[in-house]
Parts: structure tokens; sequence; C-alpha cells
């Protein structure tokens, strides 16, 4: 079994494009960690990788060989981002939104930042806002500090996908500033496959 984690940032503020849709803010950065699963589900090997703009022909066949694409706010924001560039049937694979699980299950949307605070202890190393700094300064050190901004997006992402996955539950803070904890099951369906090659 085959996993990919992934995060994008993105050039551009939504002000900056006068619509709400992610495809017209154009990706410049995208990280991932595609790992190898042993048949408990236990990560054997992994791997970070990152791509820029010019070099996503390059990443593809690593979300079409993954059992399951996982993501945080995936489905709404990075897929639809993504369109402009991704082959067709790209949105058809078999994502996995955490931010989608937790709603569907609490009604209600929070931050990546809130979950990881509470479940991990640990905060994102930056602001979403910076990432189109950065790609807008555009000098080798503003460079290096927004693709380490994404792939710590990732590994973040990845390790509270781990913990709900073990733990069932993740804990995050509500808008009324409330720890909450919400039950989740991250498992995989009994019947899994992968139906993802001929979707390219």
């Amino acid at each position: 079994m085959w996993e990919v984690i992934f995060d994008l940032e993105t050039k551009k503020f939504f002000d900056d494009t006068g619509t709400s849709d992610p495809a017209d803010l154009g990706v410049s950065v995208l990280s991932l960690y595609q790992r190898e699963l042993n048949d408990n589900f236990a990560e054997v090997s992994g791997k970070m990788y990152s791509f820029w703009e010019k070099d996503f022909d390059h990443m593809w066949k690593l979300f079409q060989n993954a059992d399951r694409i996982i993501g945080f706010n995936s489905l709404s924001f990075d897929v639809p981002a993504l369109r402009p560039y991704a082959p067709a049937g790209f949105a058809k694979l078999n994502h996995f939104d955490i931010l989608d699980k937790i709603v569907e299950i609490q009604g209600r949307r929070t931050s990546l930042n809130s979950i990881a605070k509470e479940t991990l202890g640990n905060t994102k190393t930056d602001h979403g806002s910076n990432a189109i700094k950065y790609w807008l300064a555009g000098d080798p050190e503003s460079l290096r500090k927004l693709q380490y901004y994404c792939e710590m997006d990732v590994d973040i992402t990845k390790r509270i996908y781990d913990f709900g996955l073990k733990n069932r539950y993740l804990k995050y803070i509500d808008h009324w500033n409330n720890v909450r904890t919400v039950e989740v099951d991250f498992s995989y369906p009994s019947n899994s496959s992968s139906v993802q090659s001929s979707l390219f």
C-alpha cells in the first residue's frame, strides 16, 4: 500500500483575483510525503518531495500510484487549486480530506494549527500569508523558507492523520476557545483496493 500526504502554497490571495475559485490563485510549490505501508498499515519507508510549478509534470505519477491521498481542506482548496495543472481524473483519485471528515462529524470547520496545537502540542512553523510574500520576493532565501513551510505543513498533516488513525480522536480549540474532542475513523474500508491507474 502507498500513501501520499500533500500540501501546496499559492501565488496570490483571493483578494488579488476578485474570485473565490482556488484555481485562480496559481500554485507556487507543492510538497508531498510518499510512504509505503505494510500489511498492518505501518510505515515501512517514506520520503518528502517538493515540486515547483515548472516541475509539476514529474509529480503526478506519485499521486497516481497512491492508494490514499491525504490532505487538510484538500477537497475544497488544494484539489481545485491544482485544476489548471492536473491531468484529467486527478480529482477522482482516492482523496482523503481530514477536515472534510471532521466537518462530517462536527458540522463545523477548524484549522490545521488548532488541531496541531491541541492534539500534538505543536504549531505551524509560519503563517500562510508569508508563503505568498516569500514567493513574490523570489530570492533564494525566501524560496527556501517557502519550501520549508510547505514541507512542515505536510509533516504536521501526516502526524495529525497518524494520531487520528491510531487513537481514533483529535482535539482542537473551537471559536469560543474551548477544547473539543472529535472521534474519528481514518481506517481503510475492508474492501479497499486501488483503482487509480485508469484515471490518468
